[in-house]
């Protein structure tokens, strides 16, 4: 039963559209229908592009700072009303546990907030290029914005993109995860009560397979396309977007290296590592997925860690004792199943984890592995499963942290503040935290090196993707 929540519509030109086939949301940590979605297609794709660009150079909308800077406000108030509807409905649908959840929707409003305050800060430069010659360098609105919005973190992942893309002028079209259809719907009809926010500015059309997503990377009428997501996909979306050469923002996978010296507060690393890496049941792209750890402490840090990673309590998120909650169904807890058992034959396993009788859930699991070339070290395992390598010195170090094509975040472990500021350097990725791990904010950008993809969200880099750079050169005497 859908429990009196109506089922997902489309949103267009600040229209609810009642079309496609419906489908069924479910929780996963019992299996129960939460409710319903209505699938989109390609044609009601490209009525919501069009009509974005139609708004986009009909309306004021890439010209009026302090209005976009005021629908925003108005957004993240009417979002902050709806919090625990918001929080209760991410648990339901998505799995996570509540803390998460309510640091999700809390995180979301405190950005979008940011950009409001930078949408009024959008600004250009002048030059003198030679004597009576000026230049002027204006940044304005890219044009549509193209959303394609995961189900891990359904609100943090579409604010992020969608809160710069709005503070820059741009206009959007959305697409959720067929998964959490129903918290987007939610999260759409907060901007819907938004006075400030003209119609046509935001649309949304839900999934349908793939043939939304595509529509959108393959329609004219989009200018930028920003994605959250696997680096697989995001390959097929920069191939695709070649054929009109519109702008892509992807943030894509992340096989995160923690690297724990000798020297480290073992307690501290443990406590950070057990967060970092177990945080939405692993299902996030920069979790702690690899520990990589000084030979001379192998044994204290393995023994410590596997206590912390047994001792974690994995349940329904709604429930206050629970401190993991489940995977997102259960075809990706038999995927991680057949993960754990390469891993049982490739490596020594450490904790072995199991799935429970009911719903999406897996305890952790740990295990050790020597050779970096492994499928298991190299590729995104997006699950709670870390390894646990080996090194011996710094140099190796760095060599096995920058072992894969991935470079989206890391963690160095060691109260040598010398050797913290070596290995934040030398090792290749966006982000990298200095004794903790997962620390993300509004004011923090983040992106990836290598095949974690191009551009950086939240901060002001945020709104580099959706702005475009004008030159108006003039001369004197000629006006």
């Amino acid at each position: 039963m859908s429990g009196g929540i109506d089922p997902a519509r489309h949103y267009i030109g600040g229209q609810w559209l009642a079309e496609g086939a419906l489908g069924d949301s479910l929780n996963p940590a019992d299996d129960t229908v939460l409710g319903q979605y209505h699938a989109g297609s390609a044609a009601l794709t490209d009525q919501a592009a069009r009509l974005a660009r139609e708004t986009f150079f009909a309306s004021s909308w890439a010209h009026a700072p302090r209005q976009r800077a005021q629908a925003l406000f108005e957004f993240a108030d009417r979002m902050e009303a709806v919090k625990d509807r918001i929080v209760d409905l991410i648990v339901a649908e998505n799995g996570k546990l509540r803390a998460e959840a309510m640091g999700e929707t809390l995180g979301a409003i405190s950005e979008v907030r940011y950009y409001a305050g930078l949408a009024r800060n959008v600004r250009g430069t002048m030059q003198e290029t030679l004597p009576g010659q000026m230049s002027l360098f204006h940044r304005e609105a890219a044009g549509v914005a193209g959303i394609i919005v995961p189900w891990n973190a359904p609100v943090t992942l579409l604010i992020r993109s969608l809160g710069p893309a709005l503070a820059a002028g741009c206009t959007c079209v959305l697409k959720p995860a067929q998964q959490t259809a129903l918290t987007h719907a939610l999260i759409l009809s907060c901007l819907d009560a938004c006075p400030s926010l003209p119609k046509g500015v935001v649309n949304s059309v839900n999934e349908n397979g793939v043939a939304v997503g595509q529509a959108m990377v393959a329609s004219p009428d989009v200018d930028v396309i920003s994605f959250t997501g696997s680096s697989a996909t995001g390959k097929k979306i920069m191939a695709a977007a070649a054929q009109s050469l519109k702008r892509v923002g992807l943030e894509l996978g992340g096989k995160a290296p923690a690297v724990v010296f000798a020297d480290a507060d073992l307690d501290q690393a443990v406590r950070e590592l057990t967060h970092g890496a177990l945080t939405m049941a692993g299902q996030i792209c920069v979790a702690a997925a690899r520990f990589l750890v000084q030979e001379s402490i192998l044994d204290s840090f393995q023994a410590r860690i596997k206590a912390a990673f047994e001792a974690v309590r994995v349940g329904p998120g709604a429930d206050p004792s629970s401190q993991m909650g489940s995977l997102i169904d259960r075809a990706n807890v038999a995927r991680v199943q057949g993960l754990i058992d390469r891993a049982a034959d490739e490596g020594d396993m450490v904790l072995r984890g199991k799935a429970l009788n009911t719903g999406a859930f897996l305890t952790p699991t740990l295990f050790r592995i020597d050779d970096v070339r492994s499928p298991l070290v190299q590729d995104e395992l997006f699950g709670p499963i870390v390894s646990i390598e080996t090194f011996a010195d710094e140099a190796e170090a760095v060599a096995k942290a920058n072992a894969t094509v991935y470079g989206l975040a890391a963690s160095v472990f060691t109260q040598d503040l010398a050797r913290a500021m070596r290995m934040s350097r030398a090792i290749r990725a966006g982000t990298v935290w200095l004794n903790c791990h997962m620390r993300l904010s509004a004011e923090g950008e983040t992106g990836g090196f290598g095949q974690s993809g191009l551009g950086r969200l939240h901060g002001p880099e945020g709104l580099h993707d959706f702005l475009e750079t004008k030159h108006v050169y003039m001369e004197q005497g000629r006006i």
